[in-house]
């Protein structure tokens, strides 16, 4: 590939990973404001078009009229207050549907032109059949809100759905950052920046942990529970962590335990990332993109967990935890730029 081709195909695999962020940003909204259940039926073509007639919503809302969260959470808000909710979905679903013309579209061209290799086409277009296959896991994990007494999708079906669209983020955001620097930098092989790579490598195994935590927190509401930082309630491990049994039933469904495990790892995952920073900032050997990233790596997970902290204290606002989901998702991604830019010749 050309210089000139290198830089056109990253731009748009990075504007993929923006459109990503985007999507991750409005399933949060969808989540927090109970949207997700709105849109009774999935229609990966007609669904694109939204509503255009009055007997049209009538349908749609008597459809939302039969589930259980109507009727526990919103019975006799109307057809204005299902609209409001409605939309917060459709463009949820819309926003995927847009994600895979962007990707196909352009792949398509990029390969007849010859600006691609066929490996990379093959597993761009992989990428794409990803894609489609996490449109039928957010089908998979909103089927779970329409069992009876439910308001809600099931934690376990919304962790899957956000890991696998994590995993398609990172593998193309990966793929970005390979096609604008194809050549690792000449980094000196020293111990201490074996140091460095391994402690990057256990802080990014951390992270993924803390954002699986942070879905079990959201699943199961256990953000709206105690609400102070650094203790809950009194106390630095609530005196109810241990309250069911099996054990390890807690880490999933009790909300106490749910909340302090994720705390606790987001620590971890922090002090981890000071580690990081402590010994790569005074390696020396590291090329200038890697003391870059690692500068920036620095200034995200302390957003981050400011953030965290922040959606916590304000008992979880619809903006906040939004924010808070999305920018894991960026934090994320600027691990993965710091173990790229760590990466052997």
């Amino acid at each position: 590939m050309t210089d000139a081709s290198r830089r056109l195909v990253s731009g748009w695999l990075f504007a993929l990973c923006f459109m990503l962020l985007g999507m991750i940003a409005i399933g949060g909204v969808t989540r927090l404001t109970g949207s997700g259940l709105s849109i009774m039926d999935w229609q990966p073509v007609s669904g694109m078009i939204p509503p255009l007639s009055h007997a049209e919503w009538e349908r749609l809302f008597a459809l939302y009229q039969t589930i259980p969260q109507y009727h526990l959470q919103h019975e006799g808000f109307g057809l204005a207050g299902f609209q409001k909710i409605f939309w917060a979905e459709w463009i949820h679903r819309f926003w995927g549907r847009l994600m895979g013309l962007t990707l196909l579209l352009p792949l398509l061209w990029f390969t007849l032109r010859g600006m691609i290799t066929r490996a990379l086409a093959v597993r761009l277009f992989v990428f794409f059949i990803l894609g489609g296959l996490q449109g039928a896991i957010g089908w998979f994990m909103v089927a779970s809100g329409f069992r009876p007494d439910s308001t809600a999708v099931e934690p376990v079906r919304l962790v899957l759905h956000l890991s696998a669209a994590l995993i398609l983020y990172a593998a193309i955001l990966w793929t970005a950052f390979s096609i604008r620097w194809p050549t690792p930098e000449t980094t000196r092989q020293t111990p201490d920046t074996r140091i460095v790579r391994a402690l990057a490598f256990c802080a990014t195994g951390l992270l993924c942990v803390t954002i699986l935590a942070g879905g079990f927190t959201a699943g199961t509401h256990a953000g709206f529970l105690f609400n102070s930082f650094p203790l809950m309630d009194g106390h630095l491990i609530p005196t109810d962590y241990a309250q069911l049994s099996p054990f390890w039933l807690n880490w999933f469904v009790n909300k106490a335990a749910v909340q302090f495990d994720h705390r606790l790892l987001a620590t971890l995952t922090a002090l981890t990332i000071g580690a990081v920073l402590l010994v790569g900032l005074r390696t020396r050997g590291l090329g200038r993109r890697a003391q870059n990233s690692l500068i920036l790596l620095g200034w995200a997970v302390l957003i981050q967990y400011a953030l965290g902290v922040t959606t916590l204290l304000l008992v979880v606002p619809v903006w906040a935890g939004a924010v808070h989901q999305t920018f894991a998702a960026v934090l994320l991604g600027v691990m993965l730029f710091v173990l790229h830019s760590l990466r052997r010749a």
